[in-house]
């Protein structure tokens, strides 16, 4: 049974409101680790990263998540199951990084999200960083983000699909169009279902690859019943669809990291979204634990 590694990055410096940086340490107090021990699961919170003082904006970001990168390689190489919490999203640039630097094939990512986060310097209107990193994930940005660690892109993007949309830029819905990623927008989901949906994504995330990721910004979800997040959107994902899709992932050797970001503390109201991302994080990683079935990749 592999162990999860909870690394958080308590960086909020990808986004305009920084109330997200505040977000893994509300996590730690709600008892993340305890929560999956108690399903079963061997876990540890193994550190918080925190972002270096006196630097402008790209330069903090990208250092963080240098650190973020090396640490979740360490993890995955040591034989653990990487649990990213961030921070903004921005976070993501340096987790998906670290996980491809450590792989010999392709990686899949289901992206969960309200917004495409694929904007670049030139298109976005607001030049926030967490609004970046599944373009700089592509090869599309910063120089000092796409290279991070290994020069060019990390995903392929035949690989990744995006679940949740419903607030975005045409410029970057015409990125993704145009390089073949699959978006599965919020109508859809409504249309479809989540579970279904999210049947879909793990078929094209898992064909052709060595192994699939998760990268959960909480937003996802609707704000009416989980208004802790950093950039809400009206219309989200339910909770209770969403940790029931979630479980079809449970015991699935080929999932090799996780990563849930934009908790905001301070626009939560009773609790009620940090708890949701406790049981998003168990339904991925713990259905299976009452029978020690959580394999590990070969």
């Amino acid at each position: 049974m592999k162990t999860v590694q909870i690394i958080a990055v308590a960086s909020g410096w990808g986004a305009r409101d920084k109330g997200c940086e505040d977000g893994p340490d509300a996590l730690h107090a709600a008892g993340l680790a305890a929560h999956l021990q108690a399903q079963g699961l061997p876990a540890e919170w193994q550190t918080t990263l925190l972002p270096a003082d006196g630097q402008e904006r790209l330069a903090i970001v990208t250092e963080v998540c240098q650190r973020l990168a090396n640490q979740t390689a360490a993890v995955f190489s040591s034989g653990g199951l990487p649990l990213v919490i961030g921070g903004d999203h921005s976070c993501a640039i340096g987790t998906w990084s670290g996980m491809c630097a450590c792989l010999h094939g392709p990686l899949g990512l289901i992206w969960i999200d309200a917004h495409m986060d694929s904007h670049t310097p030139q298109t976005s209107p607001s030049g926030a960083l967490h609004g970046m990193p599944l373009a700089c994930l592509l090869g599309y940005g910063e120089p000092a983000l796409t290279n991070l660690i290994v020069p060019g892109p990390k995903l392929l993007p035949q690989h990744v699909c995006l679940i949740g949309v419903r607030s975005f830029e045409i410029e970057e819905a015409a990125l993704l169009e145009r390089l073949g990623v699959r978006v599965f927008h919020m109508a859809e989901v409504h249309r479809r279902g989540m579970d279904v949906v999210f049947r879909d994504a793990l078929e094209i995330t898992q064909n052709g690859t060595v192994g699939f990721g998760i990268s959960i910004d909480l937003d996802a979800l609707d704000p009416r019943e989980e208004p802790g997040v950093g950039s809400p959107a009206q219309d989200g994902v339910l909770g209770r669809e969403f940790v029931h899709a979630l479980r079809q992932v449970a015991g699935n050797p080929r999932l090799l990291a996780l990563e849930i970001a934009e908790y905001n503390p301070h626009r939560d109201r009773n609790g009620s979204t940090a708890r949701m991302a406790l049981e998003l994080a168990a339904a991925a990683l713990t259905s299976d634990a009452e029978t020690g079935k959580f394999a590990s990749p070969e």
